[in-house]
């Protein structure tokens, strides 16, 4: 005779122990029952939040491609060619005079800077005040000092190292070499450190300090003459460093005969 199966009391133990975790799973679920609305609301609230960052950076990187694009179209009317005779038909923009040039690209570089904001609006800037030190020198000059003082750090060097040359061709010498004095205090600046003593080696010149010219000449050209590439090979002189020498050999011939050799054709 079979043996008759006892019911299990609801008492008694369960077969399988419930977990910890498994418990404060069960327990966390518990504290949300009855609030399904509010929690739809939230996850509601989180869906369209990120909805609307997406659309926000696409619009972000579509506006970028544009400024872009409209910053490289007005770099182009910049770099065009002036010619008293254009060829008919030219694909790219060609000006009769450096003027008309400038006229063009100050109006397309301010059609950005009103349009863009940073870091457009200031590259933008920076061209313009380039382009009126051709129209209307003074302001030119006056947009240059305040860009000098950018947030941007590359439009601020730049801006500086611009007024500079601008301040060197007006005779200002003294301003000049203060100016490129500054750029060369600065670290990891916009422009090379070659570039900037070179420049303020050819202002002791127009000031007659010949020595100190000469000391710059001297370093730059021993520097790139003994300087080496990754496998060990005497590096290319750059175009900086062969004018710096060839200064120097005018200048002071006897410095000029202390340089190390230059790097024969073989040797690199």
């Amino acid at each position: 005779m079979a043996k008759k199966k006892q019911p299990v009391s609801e008492t008694s133990a369960p077969i399988f122990q419930q977990s910890p975790v498994a418990q404060r799973i069960e327990d966390w679920g518990k504290n949300f029952e009855g609030k399904g609305r509010q929690i739809l609301y939230i996850l509601g609230g989180i869906l369209v939040l990120a909805i609307l960052g997406g659309i926000i950076y696409s619009w972000q990187m579509r506006q970028a491609g544009e400024a872009q694009a409209a910053l490289g179209k007005a770099i182009e009317i910049n770099e065009a060619q002036v010619s008293a005779s254009p060829v008919p038909n030219s694909p790219v923009p060609v000006y009769a005079t450096d003027k008309e040039r400038a006229e063009k690209a100050v109006a397309a570089f301010e059609d950005v800077a009103n349009k863009y904001g940073s870091p457009y609006k200031e590259k933008a800037q920076y061209f313009i005040a380039l382009n009126k030190l051709k129209l209307e020198r003074e302001a030119g000059l006056k947009e240059l000092e305040g860009l000098s003082a950018s947030g941007n750090r590359e439009v601020a060097g730049l801006s500086k190292f611009a007024l500079a040359e601008a301040r060197a061709a007006d005779g200002k010498y003294d301003d000049a070499a203060n100016l490129y004095s500054d750029l060369l205090k600065q670290p990891n600046g916009v422009v090379s450190p070659d570039t900037l003593n070179y420049a303020l080696a050819l202002i002791y010149e127009k000031q007659s300090k010949k020595q100190e010219a000469a000391d710059i000449y001297f370093n730059l050209a021993k520097t790139a003459r003994e300087a080496k590439d990754p496998d060990g090979k005497p590096a290319t002189m750059t175009m900086t460093a062969r004018e710096a020498a060839r200064k120097l050999e005018k200048l002071d011939a006897a410095r000029y005969a202390q340089l190390p050799p230059e790097a024969t054709a073989a040797s690199l």
